[in-house]
């Protein structure tokens, strides 16, 4: 598990968000009321979707904390917000990138193992910015052959 190390530059997004907490993931509630009316959001850039956590501030992956979850589109400007929809900015920052290939079944797994040997063995800490994934044409929901691209935030 050897992540790639990017700098992400600041991006705004549009979208849905939700207050949620890993007891209470509502993350499939959140996607069936954004995907119907993404089409509506302007001044996309490309056809990324994205998955993203903002968490509070001391978030110490404590499974009944709420956090923030987000289903979005990168856009260039923010004219003609659908109503309804918020703006997300994600600052810039190092993230440490790794790919998930799968169907789901084992992403709580994928992100333990993120946590307890990717990020300890690649020397890296993460720093409590928005996590996200990207989620690309590549991505086949609850296939097999899916792949997604998760971003962890890190201190660099």
């Amino acid at each position: 598990m050897h992540p790639q190390i990017v700098h992400f530059q600041e991006s705004t997004f549009v979208g849905i968000s939700r207050s949620i907490s890993l007891i209470d993931y509502q993350v499939s509630e959140l996607w069936q009321s954004f995907m119907p009316r993404c089409y509506e959001i302007q001044n996309t850039v490309g056809s990324d979707l994205y998955n993203v956590q903002v968490y509070p501030e001391n978030y110490n992956f404590d499974p009944a904390v709420v956090f923030q979850k987000w289903a979005v589109k990168a856009v260039t400007s923010i004219e003609n917000l659908p109503e309804g929809m918020q703006v997300l900015t994600i600052p810039a920052g190092h993230y440490a990138v790794f790919t998930y290939r799968g169907d789901g079944s084992n992403i709580a797994d994928f992100y333990r193992a993120i946590y307890s040997q990717g990020l300890p063995q690649a020397g890296l800490c993460w720093e409590n910015r928005p996590q996200f994934e990207v989620l690309t044409e590549k991505y086949k929901k609850n296939s097999p052959e899916s792949e997604e691209l998760v971003y962890i935030p890190i201190q660099y």
